[in-house]
């Protein structure tokens, strides 16, 4: 996987304003089974940090994290910004909350490059 793809794949992480985090914040699997994610309030805004990868060929490490900052849509979607410490780049994103699952997208380059990722919730 390139540093691309891989930070893309972080980059559909997720997040919220602290206000928004009810639904998303937990533990959770990314849809390929490489990642185990933790989402939590840090500060002002919400962590996603990776608690395990499997994989770490890609770049992924134990301790990446992405901060951000969502507002929720009436359709029950959160949309905002992300920011990978680790390479210093910011991203949109969206996440579709459902029972037991997300579905994130997480963008660069004005939207013009996009990846989604799909979650589930680790119990």
């Amino acid at each position: 996987m390139t540093k691309r793809r891989s930070v893309l794949v972080i980059a559909g992480m997720l997040a919220a304003s602290t206000a928004t985090a009810a639904g998303i914040e937990g533990t959770w699997m990314r849809g390929d089974g490489n990642a185990r994610v933790l989402i939590a309030p840090c500060g002002d805004k919400v962590c996603a940090s990776n608690l395990w990868v499997k994989d770490t060929s890609s770049g992924e490490a134990v301790g990446d994290r992405l901060v951000m900052t969502l507002s929720r849509g009436a359709d029950g979607t959160f949309s905002g910004f992300a920011f990978d410490q680790k390479r210093n780049l910011s991203y949109s994103i969206t996440i579709r909350a459902s029972d037991g699952a997300l579905q994130s997208r997480g963008c660069i380059l004005g939207k013009m490059v996009c990846r989604d990722v799909s979650w589930r919730a680790i119990r």
